[in-house]
């Protein structure tokens, strides 16, 4: 299945680029033609990078990296903040503090400073302060998590960095080179495709564009994060079982979870009907599912031969 669809990028508007005389000339060998005085950029080429990023961030979360999404322009902060929170990674959606990255340790100990003033305020920690100090605390504590809240969980700089316009976060991207961090960004026709790793051509200005291409970055993240945790590539007797399923596995009964295994290979060769299930005597102890599955989809196959 296609990590998304050509017309799902239509929709989305990720096609426009700027004017033509707001332009880089390295983004030529993107760009597929030029409508009144606006150049459209090749969706193909888009879905192939679109690709090649999806299998390079999943990989890597998988072997335990983390992404940092980046967005603070306007028509960004909203997708990246709800993406980046849907897969549990850091982003920065208001302004980009210098040397985030490059400078992390004092950034580590505004953090620490971040959440033992959410500490104080949750005990109610105030003997010896005054009024005074209490406000400036509490405005230190809101500048603070407007700021760094989308990073406080973050103890190390990240494996990898996700960035809605490279143009505006000049400085971002300067960080991450500096510290041969891998960039996967989108880039408009006004952008340096040299400064990016991994590059997706389309639309970083229009909303919906931001947030069709930072929900495939999620996507890709929340796969990679089910590989890590030995759920993804699973078989269909290794998907996760039903509530009624693990009653019965609690009961110690086996020969339903058998029987739901089978069916579910035969419903998917799409021969159902043609397959003759036999029963698998289970005897109280744990026979092997596996082995029945096989005969049933080696049943499928020869009937499927038969029949044509």
């Amino acid at each position: 299945m296609a990590v998304v669809t050509m017309r799902q990028l239509l929709d989305a508007g990720v096609h426009f680029g700027h004017q033509t005389r707001r332009w880089n000339p390295k983004m030529k060998r993107f760009i597929f033609t030029e409508r009144n005085g606006i150049y459209i950029i090749d969706l193909q080429q888009t879905l192939t990078y679109i690709d090649k990023a999806y299998e390079f961030i999943k990989e890597t979360v998988a072997h335990g990296g983390t992404v940092m999404f980046i967005g603070t322009k306007r028509q960004a902060q909203e997708a990246i903040a709800e993406q980046a929170t849907r897969v549990s990674m850091p982003y920065v959606n208001q302004r980009w503090l210098g040397g985030m990255l490059t400078n992390f340790q004092t950034v580590h100990k505004r953090l620490l400073r971040l959440k033992d003033l959410e500490a104080m305020e949750i005990s109610g920690d105030t003997t010896g302060r005054t009024k005074k100090e209490l406000l400036l605390m509490s405005r230190e504590q809101i500048k603070l998590a407007k700021t760094l809240g989308g990073v406080r969980d973050m103890v190390k700089v990240p494996s990898v960095v996700w960035i809605v316009d490279t143009k505006k976060e000049h400085i971002a991207v300067g960080e991450a080179r500096k510290l041969n961090i891998p960039i996967v960004a989108v880039l408009d026709t006004n952008c340096d495709p040299d400064e990016v790793d991994f590059p997706i051509p389309g639309n970083d200005d229009a909303i919906r564009s931001a947030a069709v291409l930072t929900r495939v970055v999620a996507d890709a993240v929340a796969e990679g994060l089910l590989a890590r945790s030995g759920n993804g590539g699973a078989t269909v007797a290794e998907e996760p079982l039903a509530e009624w399923e693990r009653e019965l596995l609690a009961q110690g009964t086996q020969a339903p979870v058998a029987e739901a295994a089978v069916a579910a290979v035969a419903a998917e060769t799409g021969a159902a009907d043609n397959v003759v299930v036999e029963e698998v005597a289970l005897d109280g102890r744990t026979e092997d599912v596996q082995s029945a599955v096989a005969d049933v989809a080696a049943q499928t196959e020869a009937g499927e031969a038969v029949n044509s």
